[in-house]
């Protein structure tokens, strides 16, 4: 399972009939990003049954993977395939285990060395590449992962933070309660947009987010934030008198009256973000997991338990403990501390 990431948009490529969307890598078979708007990366016809098949496998009902990971697999899937259409490899990866060893370390080389994506990228492209392989039948690849230097996942510094929270005031109820409750909850951008009206609990003094179906099944109860449970209640109030207010059961709504899917909720984040003026996406200031990652990363250096950190954020212990690891910009004060002699 891939660690938690962001999205953005990735349409539906053309030699597929798949029509899942995948709002995460945005990058062309060539490892240059994508302009925004352009086509996603075409999925090549003698591929084409196996990722459609590949597609219906992990957005069956009941599938462990969330959203946001099986947009992120599907996206990393389509360029392998896309790679693999005009790679020099003996024989067929995706039938034959010796092939795969040897096509997959060859991509492993090209993400590397033409590609020139980062090494964690590497790694979870890699990732994505052996669970297709599961899925045809010939197990995962024998190729090695990158060794990742350590840091902490990224975060908004306070500067960024407090312009965010500004910014998320000013939205409209809707954009305020999807803004905090992604920072203040912690929750990732699938389960926001899972949310039913009934997983808000709000008594006079407190109240309780209801995660049903979290990262690999996980089932938790986040507390309110007083600054949360006060955006939800204004939501809620407003969202009476939105279209599908009755029918639907959906926390967040669109304009239609249906649930508010991932792709809206990164579009209502994205408005917010342009009005704190930074950039949303990959490459930019935050992403929708940058907001849980700051959550993560104030929790622990304020000193609460990782345990606790873990249990509120649905991680393992494990995962926890990377945000009390430096940043890049810990290190960077910390080399900037070094005496000169000028």
């Amino acid at each position: 399972m891939t660690s938690d990431i962001s999205d953005q948009a990735d349409p539906q490529g053309a030699g597929t009939t798949s029509d899942i969307s995948t709002p995460v890598d945005g990058r062309a078979a060539g490892g240059a990003r994508r302009r925004p708007g352009a086509a996603a990366t075409a999925v090549p016809a003698a591929f084409a049954e196996t990722f459609d098949g590949y597609v219906a496998a992990k957005t069956r009902p009941g599938e462990p993977l969330d959203g946001d990971t099986v947009r992120a697999y599907c996206s990393r899937v389509r360029q392998f395939l896309a790679w693999l259409d005009g790679a020099d490899v003996d024989g067929n990866p995706l039938v034959d285990a010796h092939a795969r060893d040897g096509a997959v370390r060859d991509y492993r080389a090209y993400l590397l060395t033409v590609a020139k994506r980062k090494l964690s990228t590497v790694n979870a492209h890699l990732t994505a590449v052996d669970d297709l392989l599961r899925h045809v039948g010939v197990g995962p690849a024998a190729a090695k992962r990158q060794e990742v230097p350590k840091s902490a996942p990224r975060a908004l510094n306070d500067r960024n933070r407090t312009r965010w929270l500004r910014a998320a005031q000013r939205a409209d109820a809707r954009g305020k309660a999807l803004a905090y409750t992604e920072y203040y909850g912690g929750l990732r951008g699938g389960e926001v947009v899972a949310l039913d009206v009934g997983d808000v609990r709000i008594s006079a003094r407190k109240g309780v987010l209801i995660v049903r179906y979290g990262k690999g099944g996980k089932y938790r109860e986040v507390p309110l934030h007083p600054q949360l449970r006060a955006a939800l209640e204004e939501w809620i109030a407003e969202r009476a008198t939105w279209p599908g207010a009755v029918e639907t059961p959906a926390l967040f709504l669109n304009r239609r009256g249906g649930r508010l899917s991932t792709r809206g909720a990164y579009d209502q984040l994205k408005a917010i973000a342009a009005d704190a003026n930074l950039e949303f996406g990959r490459d930019g200031d935050l992403t929708p997991h940058s907001l849980r990652h700051t959550t993560g990363t104030n929790l622990v250096r304020d000193g609460v338990d990782l345990g606790l950190v873990a249990e509120l954020l649905g991680h393992s212990v494990e995962t926890a403990r990377h945000y009390s690891l430096p940043s890049e910009e810990d290190k960077q004060r910390a080399i900037e501390r070094l005496a000169v002699d000028e």
